[in-house]
């Protein structure tokens, strides 16, 4: 049997402690006061964003990969990852449901509009489905869209759950 002393700390162990992370901070802030300067990897954020992008959009999105020759079953594979791994759980839950539902009846000129609306923003996407937000003027007439607003709809008033991959 383990004795107690063993799993607490001595006192004089939990001062050197404290003293060498004291010691380390210092040291830190010496050098970094040495340099005037601050130690940020990343100082220009023209560096973090594509020249497209406008860093000041509150969604900032970047320009989609050209994919010219890839396969109708690689797209459906990639759209069905991209549907479920968005970022945002709603938009997650919303999307891959639809995909596993859906997609795998989709013609190729379906499949290409979805993957453009994929592009969109996850909260956009979520908020035009569940009709919090009004549509832009390039989705007002998407078939693909529609779809998905009555898919959030859930008139089976099923419990959703995340399909497996």
């Amino acid at each position: 049997m383990l004795s107690m002393t063993f799993l607490r700390l001595r006192p004089q162990s939990t001062v050197r402690l404290a003293q060498r992370t004291l010691w380390s901070s210092r040291v830190l802030l010496e050098k970094s006061s040495n340099n005037n300067k601050y130690n940020d990897p990343f100082p220009n954020l023209a560096i973090r964003h594509s020249p497209e992008m406008d860093i000041e959009t509150p969604y900032p999105n970047l320009p989609p990969i050209p994919r010219p020759n890839e396969s109708q079953e690689k797209k459906l594979a990639r759209l069905v990852y991209q549907s479920r791994k968005r970022g945002i759980l709603e938009t997650d839950l919303l999307l891959s449901t639809f995909s596993q539902r859906y997609l795998h009846k989709f013609s190729l000129a379906e499949l290409e509009e979805y993957d453009k609306l994929l592009d969109e923003p996850d909260w956009d996407i979520f908020y035009w489905a569940t009709a919090k937000k009004e549509r832009p003027d390039r989705w007002k007439k998407s078939k693909i869209l529609d779809m998905v607003c009555e898919h959030s709809k859930n008139k089976e008033k099923k419990v959703l759950r995340m399909p497996d991959l």
